[in-house]
């Protein structure tokens, strides 16, 4: 047995399948490949399972899916046996729904935990996977199944002298399990997307003085969150077998779906759209109101000065409407951050902001932060909101390499690719979940096409076991048609027009490419199923 306590011992185990991560993905997968009578051996660097919600513990941590969408469909038991308690709820509760999943379906018998894979290497002579964990040992697997976390890759290390600062210093992606004592306290929140939001709002009637560091304002929405009762609860559960045919097929995974078509509406007409997905309290503004917002620049001008004029009414000073404002893209190029009270944290007079666009952080000292006009701001705590090298950063941490020793990293340090978000050329038997060029790289409803790709990729194993085949990797030339559709639909929006970490842009040197497929879920899923049910036309199989 291996020394859980010992970095350097070494053994060797064989098992059909190596999966990655023991959340919402890499729970459903385990449980998929050993319905199948798999030996499987899940691993997480975490002390237990829940993924992104284990990791994602910081103050304000909360779903912005409704919680009766983000959920497994593929048991309606599962589903109806677990009740939440609002629409949107927060951490705690959402680590003990995933903690209910383990158990109900005894998956932590599958996986071990506090382990780190450190490299995976295609044996060309066996063609079989040799993982190799932080401790040393050694698995020796047919098939090994990335489920690590479209956004699991924190940048944290990004300013010198960090290692100075004599207070402490969180990022919001690896919050400590032990609570953090921010009474009384000068905070500094560096971020403000939908993860520093959720913790400025939270945490300013805590603090003494909260100093907000922002460089890009941001287009936000209001969150209505409901609480939910008795009635309340039943009624969404009577919908399991709606949401069950539904979800797979909207354009985000979310229950609801474009209806209208700009040009066909009277400008009233339009307004009551708009109001109707400001006034629901959730995404549905962006996701469901026009498509056009992300392709048609009149349009994308209407509906962001719409939201604008909402965000300038509950600001009303001028200056803070200045730096929360976005002027210079449009609103859904960005990812949309649901929110409650934020914008009225700043009319606290215990909250500043610092703008760092033309004054950015030079560095932290001993005693704060200091910007390039050689302000030091004094702080005690410092909170990273800093976000994640997306869709790629989880795998590129990991020594992969493929076929004649080709490194994943180095691959994707110059081109960004892979063949449906599912697998990578010169990569056979590894398969991927929230990857780049597939929907669950950031526009989609996580569970919804979660589930899709770990179905996929089981029914893909089951193929290749019942007709005794032994590999499946996609052709160059499949990859290419794949790649070369996803940029067709990703030029034709004003998403790839727009500097954001959904084009890569928040990580110094990375491949400028839409790490999300924009063509929608539902298409995406018949696309997949298509390939599938024509025995994988443009894969190598033997």
């Amino acid at each position: 047995m291996l020394d859980q306590d010992s970095k350097t011992a070494t053994s060797t185990s064989t098992v059909d399948a190596v999966v990655i991560g023991a959340g919402v993905a890499g729970l459903y997968q385990i449980h998929q490949l050993r319905e199948q009578g798999l030996s499987v051996r899940g691993f997480d660097a975490a002390s237990d399972v829940g993924g992104t919600w284990n990791w994602n513990r910081y103050p304000g941590a909360r779903f912005d899916s409704e919680c009766y969408i983000y959920q497994y469909l593929f048991s309606e038991d599962l589903y109806k046996d677990w009740s939440w308690s609002e629409r949107f709820p927060g951490q705690p509760e959402i680590e003990r729904w995933m903690h209910y999943v383990a158990d109900r379906l005894d998956l932590r018998r599958s996986i071990q935990f506090n382990t780190t894979i450190q490299s995976a290497h295609f044996n060309e002579a066996t063609e079989r996977w040799l993982v190799t964990t932080d401790s040393g040992e050694v698995i020796d697997t047919g098939f090994l199944v990335t489920c690590c976390g479209m956004l699991s890759a924190p940048l944290s290390s990004l300013f010198p002298g960090q290692e100075t600062f004599k207070g402490q210093i969180f990022h919001t992606a690896r919050w400590p399990k032990e609570p953090v004592d921010l009474a009384g306290k000068r905070v500094g929140v560096i971020g403000n997307g939908a993860t520093g939001i959720q913790v400025i709002q939270t945490i300013a009637e805590k603090v003494e003085h909260l100093s907000v560091f922002i460089r890009s304002p941001q287009y936000v929405l209001p969150m209505k969150n409901i609480k939910y009762g008795a009635a309340e609860v039943e009624g969404y559960k009577s919908r399991f077998k709606e949401l069950a045919e539904t979800l797979p097929h909207t354009f985000s995974g979310f229950e609801y779906d474009v209806e209208h078509t700009w040009a066909e509406l009277t400008p009233q007409q339009r307004l009551d759209v708009l109001e109707e997905g400001w006034n629901n309290g959730s995404l549905k503004l962006w996701l469901a109101s026009f498509a056009e917002v992300f392709t048609d620049e009149d349009v994308s001008a209407q509906i962001s000065e719409f939201v604008r004029e909402k965000m300038r009414a509950r600001l009303k000073d001028p200056k803070l409407c200045e730096l929360l404002i976005p002027t210079d893209f449009g609103f859904g190029t960005h990812r949309v951050p649901l929110e409650t009270n934020y914008l009225e944290v700043y009319h606290r007079p215990n909250v500043e902001i610092v703008s760092v666009k033309d004054n950015a952080i030079e560095s932290v000292t001993p005693e704060g932060i200091k910007t390039t006009d050689g302000t030091v701001h004094p702080l005690d705590i410092i909170i990273l909101a800093t976000g994640f090298d997306a869709g790629t950063g989880a795998l590129t941490r990991i020594d992969i390499r493929g076929r004649e020793g080709r490194s994943l990293k180095e691959d994707w340090s110059k081109d960004i690719r892979t063949t449906m978000g599912l697998q990578v050329h010169g990569y056979p038997n590894l398969f991927t979940t929230g990857a780049p060029l597939a929907p669950s790289a950031a526009l989609c409803n996580m569970t919804t096409c979660l589930q899709q790709q770990t179905e996929w990729i089981s029914a893909c194993i089951k193929y290749l076991r019942n007709k005794n085949l032994k590999c499946i990797e996609p052709t160059q030339e499949a990859e290419e048609q794949w790649i070369t559709h996803h940029e067709e639909l990703a030029n034709a929006t004003l998403v790839a027009k727009t500097s954001s970490w959904y084009m890569g842009s928040n990580v110094e040197g990375k491949p400028r490419r839409l790490l999300s497929y924009i063509g929608g879920v539902g298409d995406y899923r018949n696309r997949c199923n298509e390939v599938a049910e024509k025995g994988y036309p443009g894969f190598d199989l033997h």
